[in-house]
């Protein structure tokens, strides 16, 4: 069964962007290391290269992940990755505006207007493996709603002071379990947490 891991990279005082979508220094940690993250020849960010520590936890969880879920916004931002997400086959997207017309018509990339129906769709598509869940607005909705198993930061050592929340509009108080992952990277430290049912 799949399991639904919202996850980013974040600010310490929990911002996923500036005010004007600006990361300042949240993705120097993907260039800062020695160690390729994805192979040249995958086609895709062949310039990640990060601390071994980093490497060590970041490679075995893309490789896990079957389906990723964005906003609008993040669709808009990134041009939907081409079609084709840092990790994984499927991307669905959260939008009450439709997909933009003339947008890779090969690509299988469907749109909903619903936070939940969106996480049904990509649990069905990831199969066994992880639907990692962008933060923010949407994130925040289905973490919300429920929907959410997992939630896995990447900690920059920097006060944005404002910006995109990485819970984005989450309104209800959730429990965590501990972190069951804790590891210092380069300029970054990586935790993951269970959500309590």
């Amino acid at each position: 069964m799949s399991i639904v891991v919202m996850q980013a990279v974040m600010s310490l005082d929990g911002y996923i962007a500036g005010p004007n979508d600006d990361v300042g220094p949240l993705f120097d940690w993907y260039f800062n290391g020695d160690q390729p993250l994805v192979a040249a020849s995958a086609g895709q960010h062949p310039d990640f290269r990060v601390s071994s520590a980093s490497l060590l936890y970041v490679q075995p969880f893309w490789a896990s992940i079957r389906a990723t879920v964005q906003g609008r916004h993040l669709f808009d931002l990134t041009n939907g990755w081409d079609a084709h997400p840092p990790a994984g086959e499927h991307l669905l997207v959260v939008s009450h505006r439709p997909k933009p017309e003339g947008w890779h018509p090969e690509a299988d990339v469907p749109f909903f207007d619903d936070v939940a129906a969106a996480i049904e769709e990509a649990r069905r598509r990831a199969q066994d493996g992880v639907v990692a869940l962008c933060a923010g607005d949407v994130g925040g909705q289905a973490f919300d709603l429920g929907l959410v198993d997992q939630v896995a930061m990447d900690v920059v050592p920097v006060v944005l002071g404002g910006g995109k929340p990485y819970f984005g509009p989450a309104r209800r108080q959730r429990l965590l379990d501990d972190p069951d992952v804790v590891i210092q990277g380069d300029r970054v430290l990586h935790l993951r947490y269970s959500v309590r049912r």
